[in-house]
């Protein structure tokens, strides 16, 4: 008499037949794990789409004018020269390009820093203010075109702000200034690359300028 139940003669006759036992629950076949792959595939894809589109948007597309943008693009991206090199605050030559690593929002003056200079630094660094949680991501710069001494009124103002000295030659040669302006008229940003890519036009609006560094900040995962 035969002691084997029916479900023990099944499966003894699909592994005579080379057949793979069906564990419950479990995906059977190759077509069920190229699924899974694809669907992995798919939730890194959803994950990373916003950096890519943030940055297809900035760099491919590169849109003009106010309709996308306060700020001017700037095609080509044109990186920090090497060759830039200014002087700090404690007197040591380092180059521009050792800064990278975080957004810059550049402002060029003599160091005299008169009324419209002074309004550039009230404003960069009450749009860094404004980036709460995110401002550490931003370094004010304010590249002097001279050895003068800036006013101590303005020295203490803006602690939070490097005042570097560098060659104007060697400034006006990288930023570029739009018709009928000159570069101390703009305030420029460069990406943690180390790439000029916006300046911002004369007597700007404050407001607009937050805008499009909000917009960068929150679009981009560098920096």
């Amino acid at each position: 008499m035969s002691t084997q139940n029916p479900r023990s003669q099944q499966t003894g006759q699909r592994r005579a037949h080379g057949e793979p036992n069906k564990v419950p629950g479990q995906p059977n076949g190759t077509g069920s794990w190229q699924r899974g792959r694809w669907m992995l595939l798919l939730i890194a894809l959803v994950c990373a789409a916003p950096v890519i589109g943030s940055y297809f948007t900035y760099y491919v597309i590169k849109p003009k004018g106010s309709t996308t943008s306060y700020g001017t693009l700037i095609d080509p991206q044109r990186p920090i020269p090497e060759s830039l090199v200014v002087t700090g605050e404690d007197g040591k030559p380092i180059k521009l390009a050792s800064l990278r690593g975080r957004w810059l929002m550049i402002s060029v003056d003599s160091s005299a820093c008169d009324k419209p200079c002074v309004t550039k630094l009230y404003f960069m660094r009450q749009v860094r203010a404004t980036q709460a949680g995110e401002r550490e991501r931003i370094v004010n710069v304010f590249l002097r075109t001279d050895p003068g001494k800036v006013p101590d009124v303005v020295d203490n103002a803006y602690k939070d702000t490097e005042m570097l000295i560098a060659d104007p030659k060697e400034v006006s040669a990288w930023l570029p200034a739009d018709q009928g302006t000159q570069i101390t008229d703009h305030i420029y940003m460069v990406d943690p690359n180390g790439n000029l890519m916006m300046r911002f036009p004369k007597d700007a609006n404050p407001s607009k300028i937050k805008g499009d560094v909000t917009k960068l900040l929150r679009n981009s995962g560098i920096g």
